[in-house]
């Protein structure tokens, strides 16, 4: 494949999205018939990561916020011993019902589902914050790291911001985030490059690029848009130590100085 990014370039094939909603199903089941009494399969869960954002590829993990009730959130807070490890292992019992053979671990602010087949799906526990200023509410995980601590994310927000920027790129925005991903993980899998600062950089570097539409011609070099990837790239992150960026939507700082080694590598590798 060229180092050029393509229009459609990467995608999960139908089989594999059949089975990730077929897992998702059931995850979702085992935790309302723990958390909440009920059978349902789709209820108090959605995607998030770069599955939810639209970014992922076929070598992605899932990851899958899994609400809890927020009667429980006093219970585990005032636990002590890590109540936050207690929330994990919980979910993990709830899901080792579904799935006896597989392997499943709590590990920091996920439970992490290790199936044969080479799928991980990530499942991260939270409480729902309802927002009184927007439709977005915020959810409060858990952390298990040093001694454990609650945290907040705003997925949707992020997912709403990410998809009206891609309409305007008419798919520019979507393709990039699925090559630098594919990128990573066929040149530079030995380094770390979250998913979360891919999106955040496209989203902050994209600025006016955009497919041409059909019909349309373009007068642009190839590998121009690389290029000028690139060069945000620098501007960006003008420092590798002590690098930073907001994510797009909900505008929480992210820590991006473990993967911007790689990012850079992989920038350059597209711009070639």
């Amino acid at each position: 494949m060229s180092s050029y990014v393509t229009k459609h370039g990467e995608t999960i094939p139908s089989n594999m999205r059949s089975l990730i909603s077929t897992r998702y199903q059931t995850v979702t089941r085992a935790v309302n018939v723990e958390f909440w009494n009920s059978s349902s399969n789709s209820a108090h869960s959605l995607y998030v990561g770069s599955y939810g954002r639209g970014t992922a590829i076929d070598t992605s993990d899932i990851d899958i916020l899994v609400e809890v009730p927020e009667s429980n959130y006093r219970r585990y807070d005032t636990l002590k011993g890590n109540g936050q490890s207690r929330l994990l292992q919980a979910v993990r019992n709830a899901l080792l019902s579904s799935y006896p053979r597989t392997d499943i671990r709590a590990d920091g602010q996920v439970v992490k589902v290790l199936f044969s087949d080479g799928m991980k799906m990530e499942v991260l526990p939270a409480f729902r914050k309802p927002s009184y200023i927007s439709t977005m509410d915020e959810y409060t995980y858990p952390d298990t790291n040093n001694g454990g601590c609650w945290l907040s994310t705003n997925p949707k927000a992020e997912q709403e911001a990410l998809r009206l920027k891609n309409n305007t790129s008419f798919g520019l925005l979507f393709d990039t985030c699925k090559h630098i991903r594919f990128i990573r993980d066929n040149y530079f899998s030995s380094y770390h490059l979250s998913g979360i600062v891919i999106d955040s950089f496209v989203f902050n570097a994209i600025s006016g690029w955009q497919w041409t539409q059909d019909g349309d011609s373009s007068s642009t070099a190839l590998g121009t848009y690389e290029e000028s990837l690139l060069q945000k790239y620098y501007t960006i992150f003008p420092s590798k130590y002590y690098a930073t960026i907001q994510a797009p939507g909900s505008n929480q700082t992210i820590d991006a100085s473990n993967s911007v080694e790689c990012l850079e590598k992989v920038l350059r590798f597209m711009a070639k």
